[in-house]
């Protein structure tokens, strides 16, 4: 049955009030909200602000990939014993309305957000303003928001979430609007989000008391969702946990909610991944969704005219004549590139394995952001990114070819002395490490899609090419007198002298191969991880109009805030951190009419 949501949450006058009666409600609670916000911050120290603003995740670096391979191998095989999903039925299992204002409603959307504070809170800084100036329009906030998925980064934790989403969010809106109604806050979970097996996100986003964010209130009791929203349009947002598959207690609430659809209604599907992308690769990776559409939303009669997506961080929108497919993950992680993008899918893949399966469509990439151009461009500042955003990888791999060089030296520098010898020993071993690890990098465990002819030969080709700069940096290293010194100087001097310098160069070596690679479609993720580049965010504002019409404003932010101040003076509910220089935003491409 339908949850009772709070007087005046919605906009909507609750049974047997009347609209001075839900007016005189809604400013008691505006009021009492913003008498127990918290006071104002005077600077941007954390003791003030309540959370630490982070910098961007070194994705490359080689404490950090562990640590997340090691969550994410966890996550996923302990996920399939004690899935928090299943323990979420003994949750209230409520199905949410949001009328609006006058029978219209807006709505905001959000993904992969939760990453360095600049880049962050750019986005939710935008998203908490009254009303934008897109090329023109002006659009006020959502009444609304949706974040759809990875709300903190790397791996999930209390302490994340506080100084990567939640500390932010509460900055950018730290209460209620003075005027309208409060916006509600729905969130599915990424793969971020459930390296901790769902614990934090479901302390966060599904509290029993005290659910707000700032001045986002949540209502939800699940890491799911469904809501009524204006003209016949619902809301439903679902959690696959990995991909795997959707849970009886999903699939039964979901059925329930179902029940009250009918032939002229329309669903906003909320995902946690383009399924529809990955699927080139991977057939099976849309199996999911499209049992859901096809067991629990079809046999209504209604249509899913709009699915929505984060997980890869950009704008990307493919259409056919009934339905939009939409990506856009750029609600601050670092920026995934869109020139690789295919120009036309079939969906659902019709390779897939999938039993009854929906009819497989094609559909036409219709709008990217950043525009392939700039995406491409993109690509050639791994060379200056990499080693600085991610020193970690250039000691790293400065360690692997001192350890290279070492063994080498002592093959061809034989002067007697067993303490040099003893290092030709693991030179083969060395060697194996080194192209071995080059071929895995180029299509790791965790990624995705099958190991290809080309994966061989580029990770080959990259391997080879790191054993023929080790080589060259013997035969300099052996111009200088060190490997005549007494040991263990020479170690020392390899170590404090030919690694760091090694490392450099070598992660040129690293991001001269992902840019070619990545002409060939391979290490793409890599290759843009590596740069963490901070700009081309991107988020959705959308409308829903009373006569029933959805459009969707792709908002686009080609540079992100890096310079703030606090607001001590600011009036109640705006922002307590404000940018330096205005952040300009405008549409990544025209609005899109969904019918």
């Amino acid at each position: 049955m339908y949850g009772t949501p709070p007087p005046g949450a919605h906009g909507f006058p609750p049974s047997g009030g009347s609209a001075s009666t839900l007016a005189a409600t809604r400013l008691r609670a505006v009021s009492e909200a913003q008498r127990s916000a918290p006071p104002r911050p005077r600077t941007l120290d954390p003791l003030e602000l309540g959370f630490t603003p982070r910098k961007p995740v070194p994705w490359l670096a080689p404490l950090l990939l562990l640590s997340t391979g090691l969550r994410t191998l966890l996550a996923i095989l302990f996920g399939a014993y004690l899935d928090k999903r299943e323990l979420q039925n003994a949750l209230p299992g409520r199905i949410y309305r949001q009328h609006g204002v006058d029978g219209e409603l807006w709505m905001d959307y959000v993904a992969d957000l939760g990453d360095g504070f600049d880049a962050t809170y750019s986005v939710a800084y935008l998203l908490a303003q009254p009303e934008l100036d897109l090329d023109g329009r002006r659009l006020p906030r959502g009444q609304v928001l949706v974040m759809g998925g990875d709300q903190v980064y790397p791996t999930a934790s209390g302490s994340a979430y506080e100084d990567r989403c939640k500390g932010p969010y509460q900055a950018a809106l730290p209460g209620p609007p003075a005027s309208g109604p409060r916006p509600t806050l729905f969130a599915i979970a990424g793969n971020h989000d459930w390296y901790d097996g769902l614990t934090a996100f479901l302390r966060l986003f599904a509290r029993r008391k005290d659910g707000e964010i700032g001045g986002w209130r949540t209502e939800q009791n699940r890491s799911y969702f469904a809501t009524e929203l204006p003209a016949g349009w619902w809301l439903f947002g679902i959690d696959e946990q990995f991909g795997a598959y959707l849970d009886d207690p999903q699939l039964i609430y979901f059925e329930e909610a179902a029940r009250h659809l009918g032939p002229d209604d329309r669903v906003v599907l909320v995902v946690p991944a383009p399924t529809w992308v990955k699927a080139v690769d991977k057939p099976e990776a849309y199996d999911a969704v499209d049992y859901f559409i096809r067991t629990v939303i079809a046999p209504t009669g209604a249509r899913v005219p709009l699915i929505i997506a984060g997980d890869l961080h950009h704008y990307a929108r493919y259409a056919n004549a009934d339905r939009q497919l939409v990506t856009c993950g750029g609600g601050g992680a670092y920026l995934y590139p869109t020139h690789k993008l295919p120009k036309r899918i079939q969906v659902p893949p019709p390779d897939t394995l999938a039993r009854r399966a929906s009819r497989s469509l094609p559909y036409d990439l219709s709008g990217t952001y950043p525009e392939p151009e700039r995406s491409r461009r993109f690509g050639w500042g791994i060379f200056g990114r990499l080693p600085l955003r991610n020193p970690g990888f250039a000691v790293m791999i400065g360690l692997l070819h001192t350890l290279l060089m070492l063994p080498m030296v002592g093959v061809v520098h034989r002067n007697g002395a067993s303490e040099t010898r003893i290092f030709s020993i693991p030179l083969a071993i060395m060697l194996l490490i080194t192209i071995g690890g080059a071929v895995l990098f180029a299509k790791p465990p965790s990624a995705s899609g099958k190991r290809r002819v080309r994966h061989w030969l580029l990770g080959l080709t990259h391997g080879l090419a790191h054993a023929g700069l080790a080589v060259l940096g013997t035969w300099a290293w052996l111009q200088f007198p060190f490997v005549d010194w007494p040991w263990p100087l020479p170690v020392v001097a390899a170590a404090v002298l030919y690694g760091p310098i090694m490392g450099y160069v070598a992660s040129l070596l690293v991001a001269a191969y992902l840019l070619v690679a990545g002409a060939f479609g391979v290490n793409l993720n890599e290759l843009f991880a590596g740069q963490g580049i901070e700009d081309a965010k991107s988020f959705l504002r959308m409308h829903i109009a009373a006569d029933g019409t959805l459009t969707i404003y792709p908002v686009a932010i080609d540079q992100v805030g890096h310079g703030w101040e606090v607001n001590p003076a600011g009036a109640a509910g705006t922002s307590w951190v404000e940018p330096r220089t205005p952040i300009r935003v405008r549409l990544a491409e025209a609005p899109v009419v969904v019918h």
